[in-house]
């Protein structure tokens, strides 16, 4: 292999790609894969405020009877968000540690896999790569719209290995063969703004908003499954509209989110929810957005190969996990089998986003392992 991962990663690092993606973070990675012979087809779909997503399909069809493995990914981060010692857009390598917005969520696994797609003699079948500028959105124009391409021309992936960084201690240590459903909740309380000396005068919402959380926050979803943690309701924002100290707020509102196991339905949790947020409050008015359902991978070809070719440059026995966020793998699994395993994700998103160097090394190592298996 003559790519070298880390410089990739530094060159996608360098592209500020802040959810939705498009442009200049797409001809980069564009650029390395046709130097591998790949054909690389690229779309920009939507508008504001889901919108423009850029996404990217990238082939190489040997036309000879084999197996069809992809890797998936996407190129957009969050926010830098502020406190950052040096220019979260200037990838700085210290003390054998990358650091930069997008090192460990999740661009250097997507030059890993790049650059172990380097050299390799594949004599049959197909390999791609399944790119979106926007998983750290809705997805509304990200990978879903990924499918939709793929099935348009009548082409389906045997395996889908993706890179978001799921281990915790040590590198390979964990693999997510399955992720949790997430379903986002607004409810809004409405009331009457008046002064807050002349209540009769006023009907205030915080008050009933308060209730509503009590309620919800008391509800116990479940206590888990074989395969999943139990599911967790955790409120994330709370508005009044107004911040004057006297006046009885027109409207209060609530941000949450739960993210529910295999016993659920992302439709059977919003009626649930919404019954029990009326039973305490009829006026409430209660939205809701899934933003996917559980999945879980059954036992077969994509973790047997994974599972050796981790325990071959790592040495260690890694870990069948469910835990956690979720992924682009609750759509994914749609069309084949699906698997999440990357870096270690102790600093994703945060401030001083980081990856080691050697981590990224190993991880390419790994990822070529794969390839190597699944076409020996």
């Amino acid at each position: 292999m003559s790519l070298d991962p880390v410089d990739l990663a530094k060159r996608l690092i360098a592209c500020r790609s802040i959810t939705p993606a498009t442009g200049e973070v797409f001809d980069v990675l564009d650029e390395a894969l046709a130097s591998l012979g790949f054909t690389v087809h690229r779309f920009v779909m939507g508008e504001a405020p889901d919108g423009p997503t850029e996404n990217l399909v990238a082939l190489r069809d040997t036309g000879r009877p084999g197996p069809h493995f992809a890797f998936a990914g996407h190129l957009d981060v969050v926010p830098e968000g502020d406190g950052w010692e040096s220019d979260p857009y200037d990838p700085v390598i210290d003390d054998g540690v990358l650091s930069g917005r997008g090192a460990c969520d999740m661009k250097s696994a997507i030059a890993a896999f790049t650059a172990a797609l380097d050299g390799f003699d594949q004599q049959a079948g197909t390999i791609s790569l399944l790119i979106t500028g926007d998983e750290e959105g809705y997805a509304t124009y990200g990978t879903p719209r990924i499918i939709d391409w793929l099935k348009e021309r009548g082409i389906r992936p045997d395996m889908i290995l993706i890179g978001e960084p799921t281990s915790v201690d040590r590198l390979g240590d964990t693999v997510k063969v399955g992720r949790r459903g997430s379903l986002n909740v607004w409810i809004e309380m409405p009331g009457h703004q008046g002064h807050v000396a002349y209540p009769h005068l006023a009907d205030n919402p915080v008050p009933k908003l308060a209730r509503i959380i009590s309620a919800l926050d008391a509800w116990v979803i479940d206590e888990g499954s074989d395969a999943f943690q139990p599911s967790n309701l955790e409120f994330v924002g709370l508005s009044t509209g107004t911040h004057a100290s006297n006046v009885v707020p027109g409207t209060a509102s609530a941000q949450l989110n739960i993210r529910f196991t295999d016993l659920q339905s992302g439709q059977g949790l919003s009626e649930e929810l919404e019954r029990r947020v009326h039973a305490v409050e009829p006026k409430a008015v209660v939205r809701t957005r899934i933003s996917g359902e559980s999945f879980l991978t059954p036992p077969g070809p994509l973790y047997d190969v994974l599972v050796e070719a981790i325990r071959d440059v790592t040495g260690i026995e890694t870990d069948l996990s469910t835990k956690g966020g979720t992924s682009d793998g609750r759509f994914l699994i749609e069309i084949a089998p699906v698997i999440d395993f990357g870096l270690p994700n102790a600093s994703m998103h945060k401030v001083g986003e980081h990856a080691r160097v050697e981590d990224i090394k190993d991880l390419t190592r790994i990822y070529r392992r794969v390839v190597e298996k699944v076409f020996a």
